[in-house]
């Protein structure tokens, strides 16, 4: 019985460690992206023809890119599904992306889509001309 309780504390320990590791990495990600980029007013919908990305920062936080913009999307919801490998499926209508367009994540060679999730506001962050 207590190696059972050691090993299940140990278990929790390590994915914990794991947790923490990813979330520092996703930190520093979302730094470098925007580092040296000021931030605008958030908008509720960007055009999806000059919309390059997204690079998935974690479960709630996505970031496309238009020239010398990059644009911040923090999710209506954290996005359980959605890893750094996940490919987007988004339900968009029309030539933009807007705040609750649903998506779901699904990873490569996978026929199974995550649940349902929405975007959120979108964030331009621009690098001072120079």
């Amino acid at each position: 019985m207590t190696s059972r309780l050691v090993l299940g504390v140990t278990a929790l320990a390590v994915a914990a460690c794991a947790t923490a590791a990813s979330s520092r990495k996703a930190g520093t990600d979302l730094e470098r992206a925007l580092a040296g980029r000021t931030p605008g007013a958030p908008v509720d919908c960007i055009d999806r023809s000059f919309a390059g990305g997204p690079q998935i920062i974690d479960g709630n936080t996505l970031l496309y890119r238009s020239g010398r913009q990059v644009w911040r999307n923090d999710l209506e919801a954290q996005c359980p599904s959605l890893r750094p490998t996940s490919i987007l499926i988004i339900e968009a209508h029309g030539s933009q992306m807007c705040r609750n367009d649903l998506f779901r994540a699904t990873e490569p060679g996978s026929a199974v889509p995550g649940p349902i999730c929405r975007l959120g506001r979108f964030t331009p962050y621009e690098k001072p001309k120079g």
